[in-house]
């Protein structure tokens, strides 16, 4: 079997408010997009093991600050070494090309004319009031939005953000 990427997106139950160590934030669902199967999956914490494979057998992980933040949250369950994963972080990406950082928001905004479906803490809401239908759809939201702009920037070699005087352009 051909290995293709995964793209990923987790949510924890608790902020850097409440723990500095990303190991202690807690997942409270993880979800992902695998390229191989064309299919979306959502884990809640008690099944973040059954998400092992993806990552093990994707050629590379994509995400949004996955770095800094979903990776080493995600390394308090995986028992490997998340180091050995080849990771390709479009928030990183940017920061290297533009020398800033930018929210994920600003930059579907621009490309691709949509807007994320919630705030990461109205997802820890979600986790404490047990709504977890929401948690995951919130989750997955991102994933696909995520993918999205990676699939645009992919096709049309540039991407763009909001400035005050307009669309900016970012080659990739």
């Amino acid at each position: 079997m051909k290995r293709l990427p995964i793209v990923i997106d987790l949510e924890t139950k608790y902020t850097f408010r409440d723990f500095s160590d990303p190991k202690k934030l807690g997942i409270s669902v993880l979800a992902l997009y695998d390229y191989n199967s064309n299919q979306s999956f959502t884990f809640l914490e008690d099944e973040i093991g059954r998400s092992f494979a993806y990552f093990e057998n994707a050629s590379y992980i994509i995400g949004y600050n996955i770095l800094s933040f979903d990776l080493p949250v995600f390394q308090a369950y995986y028992p490997g070494k998340i180091e050995s994963f080849s990771v390709f972080d479009i928030l990183e990406d940017i920061r290297e090309k533009i020398g800033r950082r930018l929210g994920l928001n600003d930059l579907i905004t621009a490309t691709l004319n949509k807007r994320k479906t919630g705030h990461g803490l109205a997802a820890i809401d979600y986790f404490k009031n047990k709504e977890f239908d929401k948690l995951k759809k919130y989750c997955l939201d991102d994933v696909m939005l995520t993918k999205e702009l990676f699939d645009f920037g992919v096709k049309n070699k540039k991407i763009y953000y909001l400035t005050p005087v307009g669309k900016e352009e970012i080659k990739t």
